[in-house]
């Protein structure tokens, strides 16, 4: 103590603060648990009251007096408990039951629709992105059209339309799990991805269809049928061709080889052909189905030798035209080609769950969802033309019961989409139109949005009126030409061969702005015409040349003035003035000249 006093005068303050403050736990503890004893024996004793109280209204019909207040009307005597009880159970079954009507019928968001018009030919392709802003729409018109519900009006009409492979049908559309690029499958070998304003990132490779082994080619060799998304890696996508092989993608290749490629295979080890794929909704799962009417699967990490395979799940032969997985990856269906749909385990892989026939399918494409709660599996109908209407049929997952029917066109309906997220129900029908189901009250966004924009109005205080301007004592460089009527206008601009988009007319004169008149108009052929004015064709070349001879000698203008002093004289043979009348045979001339030459010598010896 001493020294704290110590302490505290050579610091200056009277002390180092209060203790802290020590608290019994136990006591705390027993204090706590007595509250608690009495809440809950105070609690006990309000029921107790409260059901004797109960008892005594139901056997006496009259009040036991209490000391609270009553709230509310009081209970008729004359009612009969019994039969109120009655009426009650009733009422619970009635309930009930429009409850369980109302799951199956009001679960569907169809009391509404819109139309979009794509064109004349079947929608082939339909793809709606997670976050269902936008739309893109593929024909068998080649064309594809992009639609933006957030910035389209009642008028209903797509910002943008391309074609992004050509002479080539559009066969399947599906968006990246983030929503930022889009593949599209054509009726090629090469599968495009675009980004969600249109616009090409990758095209992939082909490969080299006169190799047999597609293990040693980078690319599909024959035409495409189906492709998707992976659900989690955003860079990775799948796709399948009629060359027997499913080729998995990556983003970062560029498109230029494949990153894993797998062989499907019928009974005997044969090739066979997919016709649809896709992921599990883990994406550690791909199911392929063939034209062979069977069902294989690939783990994520197997290449080769397939997990669950199942031959004749559907008619050999026929295209299977859809393969889906249920959100919770257990269920799968299948659409085939023929007529049927079917619900697969893959727990129990050897027989389906269930099956609907007599649906019927005349498109490659046409395809088989669920619903975002997996009760229910949705699916069109394909018509002939002009003998019936398209209808989606909509049945329950477990038995395939009918729950509902719409007819949505007169035409087939091939492509079906339940938006999860939206809760509405897009339709691609065979006579070029996209057909969008929704519910004011159960559906968010998507439809909602353009239904209540107005066609904007030209607005005309934004148009711009060119006002004219009267300067009568400006220049003439400055001074504006006086109104003329249109038919003057359309004259004066028919001249202008700008304007009018005429072909410009051949010049008359020496030529002008870099043209060059007559003659083809060619800088050759100019050339040609002031090199040599008389072109004329001359019957004997050799009077055509010697005509020049006394003109070359003068005034050499190309080689002969470089050889003035070492150039001979040339001598040019003159032709005889008279002809003779009989020519002299060639032996009389050579004797003739054998005689003189011999005459000759003899002279030159006598004069020596």
């Amino acid at each position: 103590m001493s020294n704290d006093k110590n302490l505290e005068d050579v610091m200056g303050f009277g002390g180092f603060g209060k203790k802290a403050k020590v608290f019994d736990l136990a006591s705390i503890f027993e204090e706590t648990r007595r509250n608690a004893q009495s809440r809950s024996k105070k609690t006990l004793e309000d029921r107790e009251e409260a059901e004797t109280s109960a008892n005594a209204i139901a056997q006496t019909g009259t009040e036991v007096e209490s000391e609270d207040e009553m709230i509310g009307p009081p209970i008729p005597t004359d009612l009969d408990i019994e039969k109120s009880q009655e009426l009650n159970k009733e009422s619970d079954e009635v309930v009930e039951k429009d409850d369980t009507d109302s799951e199956n019928v009001t679960i569907i968001p169809a009391s509404h629709e819109i139309t979009l018009n794509h064109g004349v030919k079947p929608v082939s392709a339909v793809a709606l992105d997670p976050s269902g802003a936008r739309l893109f729409s593929g024909s068998y018109d080649f064309d594809v059209n992009l639609w933006d519900f957030a910035g389209m009006d009642n008028s209903f009409r797509s910002f943008r339309h391309f074609q992004p492979c050509e002479c080539h049908q559009i066969r399947h559309i599906n968006y990246s799990a983030t929503g930022e690029n889009v593949l599209i499958i054509s009726g090629n070998s090469q599968a495009k991805v675009f980004n969600r304003d249109g616009f090409e990132v990758l095209e992939c490779i082909k490969g080299d269809q006169y190799l047999n082994d597609m293990f040693k080619t980078a690319g599909h060799t024959a035409a495409l049928n189906c492709g998707t998304w992976h659900p989690k890696v955003r860079s990775e996508f799948m796709t399948c061709s009629n060359d027997g092989t499913v080729r998995t993608w990556d983003l970062s290749s560029e498109g230029k080889t494949s990153k894993t490629i797998r062989k499907c295979k019928d009974k005997s080890g044969r090739r066979t052909t997919p016709t649809c794929c896709t992921y599990n909704r883990e994406g550690n799962l791909l199911a392929v189905a063939c034209n062979d009417g069977s069902i294989q699967m690939w783990d994520e990490k197997m290449k080769v030798h397939t997990t669950h395979s199942l031959r004749n799940c559907h008619t050999t032969g026929t295209d299977t035209t859809c393969i889906t997985f249920a959100y919770d990856s257990q269920l799968l269906s299948t659409r085939g080609g023929d007529d049927t749909v079917k619900i697969w385990d893959i727990r129990q892989f050897k027989r389906p769950v269930a099956v609907a026939q007599n649906l019927d399918n005349f498109f490659p494409m046409t395809d088989c969802v669920f619903s975002p709660n997996n009760k229910i599996v949705v699916t069109g109908i394909s018509v002939r033309k002009g003998k019936g209407k398209g209808k989606l049929i909509f049945m329950d997952t477990n038995e395939l019961e009918i729950v509902n029917e719409m007819e949505v066109s007169d035409a087939s309906v091939i492509r079906c989409i339940w938006h999860p997220k939206l809760n509405q129900i897009l339709v691609g029908t065979g006579d070029g139109n996209v057909k969008v189901l929704y519910d004011p009250q159960r559906s968010f966004r998507g439809a909602k949005l353009c239904v209540v924009k107005k066609r904007q109005k030209t607005n005309h205080a934004e148009v711009f009126i060119r006002h004219k301007i009267i300067t009568p004592y400006s220049l003439p460089l400055y001074r504006d030409q006086r109104e003329r009527s249109t038919r003057k206008q359309l004259e004066k601009d028919r001249k202008d061969h700008v304007k009018s988009k005429r072909p410009q007319p051949p010049l008359s004169g020496p030529g002008a702005g870099g043209r060059i008149t007559a003659h083809g108009s060619t800088l050759s052929s100019f050339i040609m015409k002031s090199i040599a004015k008389n072109t004329a064709d001359d019957s004997n070349p050799r009077e055509a040349i010697l005509r020049h001879a006394e003109v070359a000698a003068k005034e050499p203008r190309y080689v002969s003035h470089a050889y003035v002093d070492t150039q001979p004289e040339a001598i040019f043979e003159q032709e005889p003035e008279e002809e003779p009348e009989t020519l002299e045979p060639a032996w009389k001339k050579l004797k003739r000249n054998k005689a003189s030459g011999l005459q000759k010598k003899e002279e030159a010896k006598d004069a020596k």
